[in-house]
């Protein structure tokens, strides 16, 4: 399975300390193998990430958001990763979406 960011998630990766970058790493390596490890998400106050997934990292401090794009392969497609705090992420991402659509 692959694994792309999109732009703007390779931003936030990037920002990233390095211990944090490690705990990153190990949960994309988890979804090369699987997924669906993340919990569905849906409609996140008045957020609309439905068909994204979410898994956390460093006990629940970071989340990384994806999607699964399905052409001849799968493909996971990160959009966000972020803090948890005040659900900044998903409105990072929730802006995103409106930015590609």
């Amino acid at each position: 399975m692959d694994i792309e960011f999109i732009p703007e998630a390779e931003k936030d990766y990037k920002l990233l300390d390095g211990s944090i970058k490690k705990l990153v790493n190990e949960k994309i390596d988890d979804l090369k193998d699987d997924a669906y490890i993340g919990e569905e998400l849906g409609n996140k106050n008045n957020i609309d990430l439905t068909g994204y997934y979410k898994i956390y990292v460093a006990k629940k401090k970071y989340r990384i958001v994806y999607r699964i794009v399905k052409n001849e392969i799968e493909i996971i497609e990160i959009w966000g990763i972020g803090k948890r705090d005040k659900m900044e992420i998903y409105k990072d991402v929730g802006k995103r979406i409106k930015k590609r659509k």
